[in-house]
Parts: C-alpha cells; sequence; structure tokens
C-alpha cells in the first residue's frame, strides 16, 4: 500500500472484485455469521496485502479468522459504551419525576457517547492491526494497544480517520438503497484493509518490526 489514499482504489485493481464484493456482500445478509464472515474477509486482505499482494481475500466464510476480531470488537464496545448507556438510562428513568435532573443526566450521556465514539474510532485501526497479528490476545492487550495507538498520535489519527471515512462509505448504501448498504459495507472493509495495511508499514518504517506477543 503506496499511500493512505490507495487503500480507496485498490479494491478495484482487485482481479474480479466486483463479483467478491457481490458474493461477500450476499453473505453479510446472514445476521451475526454474516459480520463475522466479513471481518474475516477483512483479515484475509490484511494478509494478502502483508504479503504485497494488492488482492481481495475470496469471498466466503472467514469464520476462523473473523471470529476474533469480532470478540475484540464487542467487548471494547460494551467496556466503551456501557457507562453512558447507564447514565442514559438512569436519566430516562428520572425525567418524568424531575425533568431537569432527567435531561442533565441524558446530555452527559450524549457527550460520553460521543468520547467513546472517538476514542473508539482511534483504537480500531490498531485492533484489527494487532488482531491481525496476534490473534483475540493480542486485541485484548489493552496496555499495548494504547501504547501503539499513542506512539505516532498524528499516525494513528489519520488512519482512525480514513476508517471514519469507510464507516461513512458503508451507511452510504443505506441512502441510495437498503440492499445496497451490504454493497458499500463490503467495500468499506476492503478500504479499511488498505488503512490498516498502510498504518502498519509506515509503522514499521519509522519504529521497525513489532516484537509484541
Amino acid at each position: 500500500m503506496n499511500s493512505a489514499g490507495d487503500a480507496f482504489a485498490f479494491p478495484f485493481r482487485s482481479p474480479n472484485w466486483l463479483g467478491t464484493v457481490v458474493l461477500q456482500a450476499l453473505i453479510l445478509i446472514i445476521p451475526i455469521i454474516g459480520q463475522i464472515a466479513l471481518l474475516g474477509w477483512l483479515m484475509v486482505t490484511v494478509d494478502n496485502l502483508r504479503a504485497g499482494r494488492q488482492e481481495l481475500a475470496p469471498a466466503g466464510f472467514h469464520l476462523e479468522r473473523g471470529i476474533a476480531l469480532f470478540g475484540v470488537e464487542l467487548i471494547y464496545g460494551i467496556g466503551l459504551f456501557i457507562i453512558p448507556g447507564v447514565i442514559e438510562g438512569i436519566g430516562s428513568a428520572l425525567i418524568s419525576r424531575s425533568a431537569a435532573v432527567g435531561a442533565i443526566l441524558i446530555t452527559i450521556a450524549v457527550l460520553l457517547y460521543v468520547v467513546a465514539s472517538l476514542l473508539l474510532a482511534f483504537l480500531l485501526p490498531v485492533l484489527i492491526l494487532r488482531t491481525s497479528e496476534f490473534g483475540f490476545g493480542g486485541g485484548m492487550d489493552v496496555g499495548a494497544v494504547w501504547q501503539q495507538a499513542t506512539a505516532d498520535v498524528a499516525q494513528t489519527v489519520v488512519a482512525a480517520l480514513l476508517v471514519w471515512v469507510a464507516g461513512i462509505i458503508a451507511g452510504i448504501g443505506i441512502v441510495a438503497c437498503f440492499v445496497g448498504v451490504f454493497l458499500t459495507s463490503v467495500y468499506a472493509h476492503a478500504v479499511m484493509a488498505g488503512v490498516v495495511s498502510w498504518y502498519e508499514r509506515t509503522r514499521r518504517l519509522s519504529t521497525g518490526p513489532s516484537t509484541a506477543v
């Protein structure tokens, strides 16, 4: 991956990219299993890019590769959003008794949701990379994740912004056509793989190969 921007173009250079995206999108329709398969597909695509092959992974049920990242994202999501969720619940329960207190708590919850979303976006490139390299344990090593993410904040922020843009692209399918969201989601995950590959390459160039386990 020669540049961060190349992450958006490389999927179209992959052989039979359209058929791959369509088939993976059809698999994505399956609840939960489809999402795990898509995350596994992302991980195999990262493997291809790491090996110097700018090719999308073959479409399929990459459940063994995807389950680790699915678990990591789920646990981080629960950990980051549980506190604002509890505060929102308390605020909603109190709003009928004390509108002012309830409104304040809900406002605090909304602010915490924003902070949690930004933090998750900041960590996501590192979570994908570490889970790809070291499995579930690598993603769940919170200290190592934070150390890597903050070693070069500017670089991590750029990667996080690109992943965030990919997320926006995924949502465009809902506007165009509800079914289209599956196609744009697959493309967005291909972009994420490209961003992670770029992030890994630039990190290795600046710090040398990772020796973490």
